[in-house]
């Protein structure tokens, strides 16, 4: 079976970004990594993960490119990971996170599972619609819209800090 994939740049532009691909559904997450990173032009070489989201987006289950877990804590690894493993009918999303520097952050969302189409070479690459900016967009978190609380503590005034140096 084929799974067709929309890929979109998570950004805040007026401008959708996004990518739709074919793959195979026993293909690797390292094929999907590998196709990702071609359909928008980026040359692969940097640090990537897929995690396992929820209808809300929520981050859950990492499968990395790179094991670089402690002993003990388990991660998936994308070349060893099947698509169809990770992603199907009751989980069909992805968050995909591109170049830690700089945190390309993709939605990837199952749409579609599909006959093989004879005569068509897989991954391929289906629509594209507009073009990934110079840079990644930049990330603003819920602590820093939401807690203004921190603004004005200077932490050279040490005395004002109501800190405890004895706590323990």
């Amino acid at each position: 079976m084929i799974y067709r994939f929309r890929v979109i740049l998570d950004n805040d532009t007026e401008d959708d970004v996004f990518r739709d691909i074919e793959i195979r559904e026993s293909d690797t997450m390292e094929d999907l990594h590998n196709t990702i990173t071609q359909s928008f032009g980026f040359d692969g070489m940097e640090m990537a993960s897929f995690y396992i989201s929820d209808e809300q987006w929520n981050q859950g289950e990492e499968i990395a490119m790179m094991d670089m877990s402690e002993a003990g804590n388990e991660v998936k690894m994308m070349g060893t990971t099947i698509i169809k493993d990770m992603v199907h009918e009751a989980s069909t999303r992805l968050i995909y996170l591109y170049d830690f520097m700089n945190m390309w952050t993709f939605y990837v969302e199952l749409g579609e599972i599909v006959e093989e189409a004879e005569g068509t070479d897989y991954p391929n690459l289906m629509y594209v619609h507009g073009q990934i900016p110079d840079q990644a967009p930049e990330k603003t978190f819920e602590a820093e819209e939401d807690d203004d609380d921190y603004d004005d503590l200077d932490p050279s005034d040490y005395d004002n800090l109501n800190f405890d140096e004895n706590w323990n």
